[in-house]
């Protein structure tokens, strides 16, 4: 902050010239002298300049309970204003002595016959700088105002301190005549000293007398010919030996030659934490901070009559034990000024660098100090006064770059400067130092509250009165009470080391020690609550104590506190206190002795004469001794256990005696410790012994931190956003995870939504998704099972961003600890690694680090890997051959001269790569520390930071290298070009001038992905390519053998599948995510909308629905809330037409993911719209535009533009129309009404057309492979087979782009698909593991798991249940980390398929697969897959069937019954049709048995209704015919009386299903799953006495 205009210093300064500008040149300069302290004098002119109105605007922010913002806000107006003043002063020849709160003071130094003309120069800058900057208006209101006073005359300096530490004082008469000055002026006011009246030349000034030999005000002057003030100026100039002599620069001092012997001097002057960055070589704006400090501001008034050179001994004196104790305690004595009556010393404990735990704690015995030794060793001092505040403030540079310096702003320096006049004589104190200093009350006296200037509401006063012994006894009391709701969390290790000790304490009749040790909140006191509870509960006798760290100054005070609470004498009375105990010790102890305990425990029994003849060490060993019996008495009768929190506070006193008390007493000693206190000798002495165990807490396991926030919150699950925000931040802390969870309460940013108040329904806006979103989600806590108990989840409000949510004070101050405990250099790479986010490149990272080589960069990442602040994300050593993350070709539409100069500083060139292998990223390994860096730095420079981190990453903002770049939206950014301008500049470059430098550059540098981009295959040979091209695939075999041909030959180790790995995924965590970030904070939103699709849209490309979720409704946030008139409807966020239907597309998308399916319809709807490319509403506009479509076909496609980019820009428009056109006939297919499947129908059609408009031919492959898969669904089985053959034969013309590879492996499911649904499984088997292979390469889990499904039911089918179960696993691999609800209900129903028919083999229990059903039935995504819950409600239903819970059975099959008629011929549809037929004839064998109540009685006339209805629409899906008919003859046979076996139907492998004759070949059993499908091998075919079985088998 310490710029001129918003200018940064100079990053090649050298140290001497850094020093320099924090000093002033009366330092710089200064003659060696002989003795440091020698008193020098001079003649010279002083100003001072105090900005009023200052104070009050800082009351009126610490009123707004903002303090973050608010603490930068005023830092930003105060350093701003400040350094035009300074800059003026400086052009003026004056020298800043010092910027003290609110007040400058400048010198300038001269002969006493220059004083006259020096004072006409001074005047002349003050009038400028009244009239320049005489009032500032702020946006609060609060304007600051300018009183200036002048003094001239005899100026006494003085050097105090040590050869460590020195300060600089400016003193004498006239420097007292310029406080008066300043004093007396008003605002916009001058006034001048009476002894500058009367040096200056009075004729010149037009003045008014104020007072008498004190004052006069200065009005203006007089310009009287030929008196010309730029000659003066000049004439002045030489009287000022170190002006300026460059126009560059305003300061001498700052082009000096290195000198190390000034360099030394200088260092001496300027705080020890500061020379350490300037020696780091830290930036100057990377200096300033904002954090919680504690100031210390002692005053010290002096009596009038003390001689001048007495009292800067007795300043040098007082400046040596303040510096010394203050450092002592972690603080440092930041400055020393003189007042009107004597001298302030500012000291700050809790700088950068210097935070410690108990910094106030520190700071009130410091201070205590302080003021006895200047009151008892300081004879002319007057009066004593030092006030203590704690806050927030800004700590860093103020001024002008050529003259800046280091001081702290904010409301608790105001305060307390204001405290010392209310509150004279004492040791004061604020009450959140009070708070945060923990030391007992009794060390405090409240002080009336009394008015301070500017200040509102200054709040409770303490006055501090010193560390005094305890009075009395502690009280039996832990940190924590068990939580009676909710059970202990991962401590069963803990508790059994407890358990241990008992049963140790038990049989060896010994004392048994269990000390747990962990950090600050990991839940030591909660533990020893439970053990508490449990110890109590089994009838032992537990005295609890709880240390502070005062306690640890106190001997013996532990003891004597467990011993009051032994005898129960620490909660009674004072006056009941002695008869208490002496009915306690009677029989235990002789009378004689009952005085010993007489200081103890502050009664007073008689001195007896046996006592009063013991010296005091026999007294003690006495009082131990009784002790002792007293307890090994208590044993026989009660067990007895100590339990102690915060054990590392304990005296040593007590480790001594507790240490005797475990060798020879069996009691049990409970304890916890902090691991970072260095305990004493007998505490270390304690845990060595052999009966002590020590036992590490462990950090709470994820799901238990989870689980915990769910209690906390009131809640049954939370979204997987808060999760991220609160495992980042908790690291396994529970403490921290308490408090984060209160935080968020408090700032009120949670939505709470109840489950039971009615059951998920679609919704008809956007806007209302979060909670549905929620529901479909896995719980992190089972619900309650009492009904009457509401169950609720909660949602992130929709303008909340986590990421930039602040921590809690407690939580920052505990980071903030940890972070000072870093070297400069550390604590910097911290800082700015926490900018970029919680995972970070070191490229990115050395970026933002100016002046740090490879070398130093690498060397600090590993010192700090080394203590665990940082981590590596990949544990591998070995770096990976290909880079995660390059960007793609680069072509450049149209850059300026002044555009490509730039660049050549850009990180990345336009033809490098840049590699970012797994091991170079790393993460924050401490909690908390990211967040608390990021919040120290000012917005000014966070802002700056963020804007680089962006500049950075917008050029890898595009797929992986693997993936041959481009956008995750296709074409996204030519989309997004102005087809207006001619030049075809982009559309961000139209916002040049608005200042915003990050749009300028999004779309300078284009990523050119194209049709074309392929993998680099052999090369050698150019035509192989356009040979095979030539050929032509007409069977599913020939296709089969010639892929395997071709991936054979496509790479050197002959797999091409050993290529580039995909590594979009980390594309989307590194780049896309983060860039999303920086261009919020920076307020780059149109930026932020245009990555936050392109992350949506990549996060849906790896089957991340949630996450795409979360990145469209940030989106939604900066767009605003929409009108409810179309026509009024604005945009906060200006953006372009296709980005407004990709919005809508990836919403779309999403919804139907979401099973908000009229929502997905209307959002498409709108999409196309926005894309010229309506779809009708009513059947007649399905009619005519399916005429319309079909007649497109005849017509010759349009040549594509001339221009590339507008090529591009409609290839974008195709894309996104062929995306929507594929997501309605998806959304209408799934309602089985003949309306719905014109509307798909219809939507196939444009799908087709508008794919074959694009020219890309694996664009056309996937429309083949949809259009068959729609028609198998439909039952069209000619169309099916026909677009299946088309897609075969496309699919040649792609096999060489990743495009066409993915092309592929939908082709490969598709056909694995058709060969299952005809029966040829072998076939499919072998498609399926292919097409699996190919998946996994792709990593395209979405398409893994739809093959995987077939795999499955293939398998199935052929009675594989190992491989079943094989598959089971891997596609639970893929489906448990994620929200894929459908994904795991097809998983839960082949689970079933197999606990039904699997002939004993079990991938997961019947209970789990039944709890998920019940807990999701209601689900919209599972309503909405008619299909899938037809096979699972009867499957459900065969099963209880099994177990004769006909009631059960009943449920599901009404269930099925209502789905029947909402399926397709898909095979889900089909195989849940299957499934239905057979409860169907279940059912109708049990109804003359009269077991169900519910279900209508049914004739086989009736049943035989669903098998025709079956055949006629499952045409598609044979492979289940010839068991469908055999079900029929059985239904037929019923009819006639013939009898039939209930094992007949539910076991239906052991009957016709297992001789269904099925043409191909089956796959040969492997040890290994993942290996490769090995030859495949034709059996004979089983045929024999088919006829005669089947029938045989029907019958039995």
């Amino acid at each position: 902050m310490a710029t001129g205009k918003g200018v940064a210093a100079p990053p090649l300064w050298p140290v001497e010239a850094r020093l320099a500008a924090l000093l002033p040149d009366l330092l710089v300069f200064r003659k060696p002298r002989g003795s440091e302290h020698e008193l020098a004098t001079a003649q010279g002119v002083l100003l001072g300049v105090h900005v009023t109105g200052f104070t009050a605007l800082m009351d009126r922010f610490s009123l707004s309970c903002k303090s973050e913002h608010d603490m930068d806000t005023l830092a930003h107006i105060f350093s701003y204003y400040i350094s035009d003043i300074v800059e003026h002063v400086l052009c003026f020849g004056g020298d800043i002595l010092n910027i003290t709160g609110n007040v400058l003071l400048a010198l300038w130094t001269v002969e006493q016959n220059q004083l006259s003309d020096i004072i006409t120069l001074v005047a002349k800058c003050s009038l400028e700088i009244q009239e320049k900057f005489g009032i500032y208006h702020t946006r609060e209101g609060q304007d600051l105002q300018l009183k200036i006073g002048l003094s001239a005359g005899r100026i006494s300096q003085v050097i105090v301190g040590d050869e460590q530490r020195q300060y600089l004082l400016v003193t004498g008469r006239d420097v007292d005549g310029v406080q008066l000055a300043q004093r007396l002026a008003q605002a916009n006011e001058i006034v001048l000293s009476w002894n500058c009246w009367k040096l200056c030349e009075q004729y010149m000034f037009e003045v008014e007398i104020m007072r008498e030999d004190e004052a006069v005000k200065l009005r203006d002057m007089r310009i009287i010919d030929p008196f010309d003030f730029d000659e003066h100026f000049y004439k002045c100039l030489d009287y000022l030996p170190h002006y300026r002599t460059s126009a560059d620069i305003l300061r001498t001092a700052l082009e000096l030659d290195p000198d190390s012997a000034l360099e030394q001097t200088l260092r001496k002057h300027i705080m020890k934490n500061l020379l350490k960055k300037i020696d780091e070589g830290q930036p100057m704006e990377y200096i300033s901070e904002f954090r919680t400090v504690t100031m210390v501001l002692v005053s010290l008034e002096f009596h009038k009559t003390a001689w001048m050179l007495h009292l800067c001994h007795l300043i040098q004196e007082a400046a040596l034990y303040i510096s010394t104790v203050i450092e002592k305690g972690g603080g440092q004595l930041s400055r020393i000024f003189m007042s009107e009556t004597g001298c302030m010393f500012l000291c700050v404990f809790g700088l950068p660098g210097d935070k410690k735990p108990d910094e106030c704690a520190h700071a009130l015995e410091s201070s205590f100090s302080i003021f006895s030794f200047c009151w008892e060793n300081l004879a002319e001092t007057k009066l004593v006064s030092i006030s203590i505040t704690s806050g927030p403030v800004f700590c860093g540079m103020v001024g002008a770059v050529a003259r800046h310096e280091y001081t702290v702003i904010g409301p608790k320096v105001s305060l307390v400067a204001r405290m010392i006049t209310a509150y004279p004589g004492l040791v004061s104190c604020d009450e959140v130092t009070y708070l945060r200093s923990m030391l007992p009350a009794y060390n405090f006296k409240k002080l009336p509250e009394k008015m301070m200037k500017n200040i509102s509401n200054p709040g409770k006063m303490y006055e501090y009165l010193g560390h005094r012994r305890c009075i009395m006894f502690g009280k039996r009391h832990l940190a924590r009470e068990r939580n009676k709701n909710h059970s202990l969390l991962d401590r069963e290790k803990e508790l059994e080391a407890f358990r241990m000790a008992q049963q140790g304490s038990l049989h060896q009749k010994k004392g048994q020690a269990v000390l747990y040790e962990g950090e600050k909140g990991c839940g030591k006191s909660q533990l020893l609550a439970e053990i508490n509870f449990l110890a109590q509960k089994e009838g032992h006798r537990v005295l609890p104590l709880k240390l502070k760290e005062a306690d640890s100054k106190q001997c013996f005070y532990a003891i004597q506190t467990l011993m009051a609470i032994f005898f129960e004498i620490d909660m009674c009375p004072a006056y009941y206190r002695q008869e208490r105990l002496h009915k306690q010790l009677h029989g235990m102890v002789e009378e004689p002795l009952h005085c010993l305990f007489n200081d103890l425990f502050f009664v007073k029994f008689p001195l007896s004469f046996k006592v009063s003849h013991m010296d005091d060490l026999t007294r003690q060993k006495k009082v131990k001794a009784c002790f002792f019996q007293v307890l090994q008495k208590a044993m026989r009768e009660t067990p007895l256990i100590f339990l102690i929190d915060e054990a590392q506070y304990m005296d040593a006193a007590s480790w001594e005696f507790l240490g005797t008390l475990l060798s020879s007493v069996p009691i049990i000693m409970v304890m916890t410790l902090t691991p970072t206190f260095t305990l004493c000798g007998w505490a270390q002495h304690f845990l060595q012994s052999p009966q002590a165990i020590f036992v590490p807490i462990s950090k709470l396991a994820t799901t238990s931190l989870l689980r915990m926030a769910c209690w906390e919150l009131g809640v049954v699950s939370i979204p997987q956003e808060l999760q991220i925000y609160l495992l980042r931040r908790c690291f396994g802390n529970p403490l921290y995870c308490e408090v984060l969870c209160q935080d968020l309460l408090s700032k009120n940013i949670l939505l709470f939504h109840d489950l039971q108040k009615e059951e998920e329904e679609e919704n008809s806006k956007w806007e209302t998704l979060s909670a549905n979103a929620m529901k479909s989600t896995m719980y992190s806590i089972s619900p309650a099972s009492s009904e009457d108990q509401e169950l609720y989840v909660c949602t992130v409000k929709d303008d909340v961003n986590l990421d930039t949510v602040l921590l809690p004070p407690l939580l920052k101050e505990i980071a903030v600890n940890q972070l000072d405990q870093l070297s400069p250099g550390e604590q910097l790479l911290v800082k700015c690694a926490a900018v970029i986010g919680h995972s970070f490149h070191i490229d990115l990272l050395q970026h933002l680090l100016p002046g740090w080589g490879k070398n130093k960069l690498l060397q600090v990442l590993r010192a700090l890997v080394d203590i665990h602040v940082l981590r590596w994300c990949s544990k591998s050593q070995d770096l990976p051959a290909e880079p995660i993350l390059m960007p793609s070709s680069i072509e450049i539409i149209e850059q300026t001269k002044e555009e490509r100069k730039s660049d050549a500083g850009s990180p990345l060139r336009l033809q490098e790569e840049l590699s970012l292998p797994q091991t170079e990223v790393l993460e924050f390994g401490v909690p908390l520390l990211q967040e608390a860096a990021w919040e120290l730095w000012p917005k000014a420079q966070q802002t700056a930071l963020h804007l680089e981190c962006a500049w950075f990453l917008r050029d890898l903002a595009c797929r992986c290298g693997s993936c041959h770049g481009g956008d995750f939206v296709p074409f996204h950014r030519f989309a997004i070009c102005s087809t207006k301008s001619s030049s075809g500049t982009s559309r961000f470059c139209s916002y040049k001038d608005t200042g915003s430098i990050l749009t300028q550059v999004i779309t300078d540098k284009l990523q050119l992905p194209s049709p074309q981009d392929s993998f680099q295959f052999q090369t050698k040979s150019p035509r192989s390519q356009e040979a095979f091209t030539r050929e032509h695939c007409r069977t599913e075999e020939e296709f089969l053998d010639q892929l395997n041909r071709k991936l054979a030959q496509t790479s050197p180790e002959k797999d091409m599948l050993t290529t580039k790995p995909c590594h979009c995924k980390e594309v989307l965590k590194l780049v896309l995510s983060p860039l999303t970030q920086h261009c919020l904070v920076i307020g780059e939103t149109t930026c932020a909308f245009y990555y936050l699709l392109e992350a949506a849209a990549a996060s849906l490309d790896l089957s991340d629905n949630y996450m795409a979720f979360l990145y469209l409704r940030k989106a939604s946030s900066l767009l605003g809330q929409p009108s409810a008139f179309s026509f009024f409807k604005k945009h906060k966020v200006k953006i372009c037409q296709f980005e407004e239907a990709t919005f809508c597309c990836l919403r779309s998308e999403v919804c139907f993911n979401m099973g908000q399916i009229t929502l997905a319809k209307n959002l498409a709807r709108q999409a196309l719209r926005l894309l010229k490319r309506n779809f009708p509403w009513t059947w007649f506009g399905v009619i005519f535009q399916t005429f319309l479509e079909k007649c497109w076909r005849s017509c010759s496609l349009s040549q594509p533009p001339d221009n590339p980019s507008e090529n591009k820009k409609k290839l974008a428009i195709l894309q996104q129309q062929v995306q929507c056109l594929s997501l309605l006939w998806q959304l209408y297919n799934l309602e089985a009404t003949a309306s719905s499947r014109r509307f798909a129908y219809l939507a196939t059609v444009m799908q087709e057309n508008s794919a074959k408009e694009s020219a890309s031919e694996a664009q056309v492959v996937s429309t083949y492979v949809a259009l068959s898969q729609f028609s198998q669904n439909m039952g069209d089985k000619e169309k099916w087979l026909h677009c299946e053959q088309m897609a075969i034969q496309k699919n040649s013309l792609c096999w060489f782009s990743r495009e066409g590879l993915l092309a592929t492996a939908q082709l490969m499911q598709a056909l694995a698909y058709t060969k299952l649904c005809l029966g040829h499984l072998d076939f499919s088997i072998r498609l399926g593991f292919q097409a699996r292979e190919i998946c996994r390469h792709l990593k395209k889990p979405a398409l893994e798991n739809l093959v995987l499904s077939v795999l499955f039911r293939s398998a199935f089918l052929k009675k594989k249940f190992d491989l079943c179960v094989h598959v089971l696993e891997s596609q639970w691999a893929l489906i448990s980390q994620g929200h894929d609800v459908l994904g795991l209900a097809c998983f839960y129903s082949a689970c079933l398929d197999l606990l039904l028919y699997g002939k004993g083999w079990l991938c997961r229990p019947f209970g789990e697969c039944l709890h998920f059903i019940q807990h999701y039935e209601h689900s919209c995504i599972l309503n909405s897959q008619s299909n899938v819950m037809l096979g699972v409600h009867s499957s459900l239903a065969m099963w209880f069937a099994q177990d004769s819970q006909w009631k059960l059975f009943e449920h599901h099959f009404s269930k099925a019954r209502q789905l029947v008629k909402r399926t397709n011929a898909s095979l889900f549809g089909s195989h849940g049709f299957v499934r239905f037929l057979e409860c169907h004839v279940l059912m109708l064998q049990k109804i003359p048995q009269g077991v169900f109540t519910h279900t209508p009685s049914e004739t086989p006339r009736q049943t035989l209704k669903y098998f025709k209805e079956f055949f006629s629409r499952c045409v598609t899906c044979p492979v289940y015919h010839q068991w469908v008919s055999e079900l029929k003859a059985s239904v037929m046979r019923y009819g006639k009386r013939e009898s039939m076996s209930l094992t007949n139907i539910i076991r239906p492998f052991d009957t016709c299903l297992t001789r269904i004759w099925i043409e191909g070949e089956f796959l040969e059993e492997n040890n290994s799953f993942e290996g490769n499908l090995q030859r495949f091998v034709r059996v004979a075919d089983v045929k024999e006495n088919k006829d005669e079985e089947e029938i045989q088998e029907c019958i039995c």
